[in-house]
């Protein structure tokens, strides 16, 4: 018998746009946005404030169309640093709170906050924290309270800005299951048409769904996920987990020591698809590259090189590492090549800085990488393969309750 927690889940407003209001007043009650390039046609929109948001200007939209929608949208280019630093004042804040503290991105983490329920109630605590981050940081924020990390998360969406939700799990048959699946936090964009085509149009319908049917359409993570429709997660809140060194990677040995840079290319091209298939699983992308070179001398050498924007595609994966391994190389004849990503962010928390000359063209690559997705789906990985380097191509987010009832739903054991 294991005893209820209290975890809470704390997600800074419009963060970049929020943290740019607080550095200059006169940009409050303004439409605006920070975009990878704020020339006109020449990025996407990385964030925007709430009264950019109700023109409908939206995250990963392109520029032109933002200001299509909102002429006097304001845009400005992300400043990280500012950033980083007003993150780090956030997580000092939470850290007065609680060890148990574990942030998931630069503007939002988790708190393990069992240990108040004694002497503070849940919401007064979360008041507390909501009211010190606008004070002394300047920054809204929106927290989601509830007795595991999946429910927090689904519950500090549910009111923005500003808000405080409570989502226990006797409430969440009225508060959750109504929410189409594409809200489901741990499902994303480019599944929901795959969970559609199964009959799981909303939360509530993946809860009511039999377990093995889901885990046989969608594997080990379709079982999680059935579980955390219904309320099920028993994760920790680790403040560790965010310094763990996350990587995804494959090595391939050749079939003999070979110089022959047509072979080592079409290695390198294999084993590209290999890590982009996974990052895609994942729903990660990379910042960073990574190539080993063992020579026939058993010899190993790594080359490694962050890259300006968050990638995923094969191609992308496939040109950072020849590029790596052609400066390294040392014309020897090699035994082993790996690739390995590093430095992963959720899709997400993840941006591209389009240009002017690429945006039509990332578009359309989504749009094929789509297409190639769902025609494997249908009729297996073999039957539609991408060409090799020679031949084509494809680019590829409540009211107060009693004291009693959340002793009741977060303290006492099941």
């Amino acid at each position: 018998m294991s005893q209820r927690r209290v975890i809470f889940h704390i997600d800074m407003n419009s963060f970049y746009a929020s943290v740019e209001m607080s550095y200059d007043p006169t940009l409050r009650g303004k439409p605006l946005a920070i975009a990878g390039n704020v020339e006109e046609r020449r990025g996407i929109i990385v964030t925007s404030s709430y009264e950019a948001r109700a023109k409908g200007v939206k995250t990963t939209m392109p520029v032109w169309r933002a200001k299509r929608l909102c002429p006097e949208l304001l845009l400005m280019k992300p400043n990280h640093e500012r950033y980083r630093q007003a993150s780090r004042a956030l997580f000092e804040l939470l850290g007065s709170y609680t060890p148990l503290v574990q942030p998931v991105s630069i503007d939002e983490g988790y708190l393990d906050v069992t240990s108040y329920l004694p002497i503070k109630h849940p919401y007064e605590l979360a008041k507390d924290i909501q009211t010190r981050i606008k004070l002394e940081l300047d920054l809204p924020c929106s927290i989601g309270i509830a007795p595991n990390k999946f429910l927090a998360k689904m519950a500090s969406d549910m009111k923005k800005p500003n808000g405080i939700t409570i989502l226990r799990k006797r409430d969440i048959k009225q508060m959750l299951w109504p929410l189409p699946i594409s809200e489901m936090y741990g499902i994303g964009r480019r599944t929901v048409d795959k969970w559609e085509k199964r009959g799981i149009k909303t939360i509530g319908d993946l809860a009511n769904a039999n377990q093995l049917d889901v885990q046989g359409w969608f594997g080990t993570n379709g079982r999680k996920l059935h579980d955390r429709a219904n309320g099920i997660d028993d994760r920790p809140v680790d403040p560790e987990a965010i310094y763990e060194f996350k990587t995804i990677g494959h090595s391939t040995t050749l079939k003999q020591n070979t110089k022959n840079m047509a072979l080592i290319e079409r290695s390198f091209e294999s084993l590209a698809e290999s890590v982009s298939k996974r990052l895609k699983k994942k729903e990660v992308l990379a910042r960073g590259i990574q190539v080993t070179i063992r020579y026939h001398d058993w010899k190993t050498v790594t080359r490694s090189q962050k890259v300006t924007n968050p990638i995923q595609s094969s191609e992308e994966i496939f040109e950072v590492a020849t590029a790596l391994f052609t400066k390294a190389w040392n014309q020897e004849s090699v035994r082993l090549i790996g690739i390995s990503s590093y430095d992963l962010i959720e899709q997400q928390h993840a941006y591209k800085q389009l240009d002017l000359f690429h945006y039509k063209e990332d578009m359309k690559e989504e749009k094929i990488a789509n297409t190639l997705k769902e025609i494997h789906a249908r009729f297996g990985e073999d039957i539609l393969h991408k060409g090799t380097a020679s031949t084509w191509k494809s680019k590829d987010e409540s009211a107060r309750e009693s004291g009693s009832s959340f002793r009741k739903d977060f303290l006492e054991p099941e």
